[in-house]
């Protein structure tokens, strides 16, 4: 059976980091027929490492640009089917100290992409969020928030009954175990030099999944998406607590130490994946994601998931979904080829 990536042209948007290198790896695994790839990114440093990385696989393209710069990007849109848009400023407190700077790529870069996707009839766009975006606390949460409503909103206020349809859909994760800024590499960099953890809250608890699974839900929602759904992916979770114990045991040895610095700007105790509000829109798909629909009612959207089961949670948290213990979160972490270079 065909599917959405069969001779497809692809461009992923900040292509370059964890989930950039991981999504290509599988996309070029998974579906061979792909006719070309474009990385899209800021860095030339990071495109030469990928380049290599990659063997100079002939159906890689890199492209230097910002998604902040529309030209550059209107000219990386020119023929691609699919676009996974993955560029932006992530780092909480990055974000607080250069909230402008944030706005700008985070939404005007979104918005861009939104409209060169548009113009040149891409058949589908998927924005990949965060769980900052519920409820947002701080800046990127603020910032990624507005880029989701941008996205889903898209659907109706640009595409809406047009022969050339761009669907527009947003996926909704928690922290990934291999990206650029997650906790391991940090604790396991601070073991190492200084045989101590810096930790925030013990008892603060955040969603982790590998990058691998991260990655195949996001190929489940392209295939299976009308456009209009933001699909949330029904993450484990752990105290920093568990995380902290795990490196240590891992990468540690009996001086080991735990330093607490508390909680940092804009940081949340518990993180959310479908709030309060969001749970009456909410659909049970299977027990790796959920489905969120807009608003904005659409009767083909509801006809498609109503015969899905509702969401019951009152909100789906980091603090009451499925705990990681100590031996569950080393099994995975000893999964991980990154940790063990």
């Amino acid at each position: 059976m065909a599917t959405s990536f069969e001779n497809s042209r692809i461009l992923v948007t900040g292509g370059t980091g964890s989930w950039g290198n991981e999504l290509v790896k599988q996309l070029l695994e998974h579906y061979p027929t792909i006719s070309e790839i474009r990385i899209y990114s800021r860095g030339e440093h990071k495109q030469v490492e990928m380049k290599r990385r990659f063997n100079d696989n002939p159906k890689l393209k890199f492209i230097i640009g910002d998604i902040r710069d529309k030209n550059i990007l209107n000219y990386a849109m020119k023929g691609i089917d699919i676009v996974f848009h993955l560029a932006a400023l992530k780092h909480v407190p990055v974000c607080e100290d250069n909230s402008w700077e944030a706005v700008l790529t985070n939404i005007h870069g979104t918005q861009n992409v939104i409209e060169t996707a548009i113009a040149n009839k891409v058949k589908k766009v998927v924005d990949v969020s965060t769980d900052k975006a519920v409820e947002p606390f701080n800046t990127y949460g603020v910032t990624k928030a507005a880029g989701e409503k941008l996205m889903i909103n898209a659907n109706y206020n640009y595409s809406h009954n047009h022969e050339y349809a761009t669907k527009f859909i947003c996926i909704r994760g928690g922290n990934v175990i291999g990206t650029n800024g997650s906790v391991m590499p940090l604790f396991k960099e601070q073991l190492t030099l200084h045989n101590e953890v810096t930790i925030t809250n013990p008892e603060m608890t955040r969603y982790l999944m590998s990058t691998k699974e991260a990655i195949s839900l996001i190929f489940t929602a392209v295939e299976d998406s009308m456009g209009g759904e933001l699909f949330v992916m029904n993450m484990p979770g752990a105290t920093i607590n568990t995380i902290s114990n795990v490196m240590i045991s891992l990468f540690g040895n009996k001086d080991s130490k735990m330093k607490i610095i508390g909680e940092r700007p804009g940081e949340k105790m518990h993180e959310v994946l479908v709030s309060k509000n969001e749970s009456p829109f909410t659909y049970t798909i299977s027990d790796k994601y959920y489905v969120i629909l807009p608003q904005i009612h659409n009767e083909d959207l509801v006809e498609k998931y109503k015969k899905f089961p509702r969401f019951k949670q009152v909100e789906f948290s980091s603090s009451n979904t499925e705990q990681l213990g100590e031996k569950e979160l080393t099994a995975i972490l000893k999964k991980e080829d990154w940790l063990w270079k």
